[in-house]
């Protein structure tokens, strides 16, 4: 199910680090063994209501990103389900080697979490903006990859991860975003969600793009033009199983993702098309190049990562 207010002028605006915030402390709820741990973002990224319900289970690492991954695979193997949160840019950024060896090559149950991830970062700059952090973590084995749409996602995803046994890495966004789904929309790691059926073409997004993309097939349809829309909210592993029913039906692919288009949701559609069932893709993200200050908005056009930019791939796709 759908937000039902999707594509109306006051459609809701929620940021996803409050989804992982609420979900936390659910999490935190049914099992006392989930720990968060932050390096000195515990507001930012939203964990701080969980550290103040839970202080005993809650570590302050500092600014020490690489510390608390480690940190954070100790208490994992220890028993504890530790969720350990910072800027996507610091955490994979900074902490890749600590994931690859202490987490995930001993199989850690360890949920790192990635906020402020994509261009919509904003002011913040090319610095802050981790437009990279899907491929360096695709490529680890033992990781699942998670990405959330909106909100009610993430927190959905919270949860799931708090009962899923292994390493994992969240990917939020900074910005408020669109509430796509509702409390009935289904979520289950590993199983892509088709949120709107059509036969001429098939849009994957993942994270906010998912409203885009949405938006995108909305007016494709004024054109005659049946847009079928995936919501590919884990990338690791991949459901190649709802990408192939698909692109049977359309024989085409838009791809739409806040990230480089090398590694990421592009990559992973290619790299299964390319094994299943060879089809033409265009792609939507970053274009090998770093970003810059501006507003989330005006770097999203500037960059070309909109529900226009969808459209023009389709057109452009439709004719290959």
């Amino acid at each position: 199910m759908l937000n039902p207010h999707l594509h109306r002028k006051d459609v809701q605006h929620l940021p996803m680090r409050g989804g992982f915030g609420e979900g936390l402390i659910t999490a935190g709820k049914k099992n006392d063994q989930v720990v968060a741990l932050t390096a000195d973002l515990s507001e930012s990224t939203y964990v701080l209501p969980f550290a103040k319900q839970y202080p005993e289970r809650f570590v302050q690492c500092g600014v020490s990103e690489q510390n608390m991954i480690g940190t954070a695979a100790g208490l994992a193997l220890a028993g504890k389900i530790p969720f350990a949160a910072s800027y996507a840019v610091f955490s994979p950024g900074r902490t890749w080697d600590q994931i690859r060896v202490s987490v995930c090559y001993s199989n850690a149950n360890v949920k790192i979490v990635g906020s402020h991830a994509g261009i919509s970062v904003g002011p913040d700059g090319a610095t802050h903006q981790a437009m990279e952090d899907l491929a360096i973590t695709r490529v680890i084995p033992n990781l699942t990859v998670v990405v959330p749409c909106d909100a009610i996602e993430a927190k959905k995803a919270t949860i799931a991860l708090a009962e899923f046994v292994g390493p994992a890495y969240l990917r939020l966004a900074r910005p408020s975003t669109p509430v796509i789904t509702t409390d009935a929309t289904p979520f289950s790691i590993g199983k892509m969600n088709v949120l709107r059926k059509g036969n001429d073409v098939t849009i994957i997004a993942c994270g906010p793009l998912v409203y885009d993309a949405l938006v995108a097939a909305e007016f494709l349809a004024t054109k005659k033009i049946s847009a079928e829309v995936i919501n590919a909210h884990t990338l690791k592993p991949f459901d190649a199983k709802t990408l192939i029913a698909s692109v049977s039906k359309t024989r085409c692919v838009v791809t739409a993702e806040e990230h480089q288009t090398i590694g990421g949701l592009f990559g992973a559609v290619s790299e299964t098309l390319a094994r299943e069932q060879p089809t033409p893709v265009e792609a939507i993200g970053m274009n090998d190049a770093f970003g810059e200050s501006g507003q989330p908005g005006e770097l999203l056009v500037k960059y070309e990562m909109t529900s226009r930019d969808i459209i023009r791939a389709v057109e452009r796709v439709m004719k290959r």
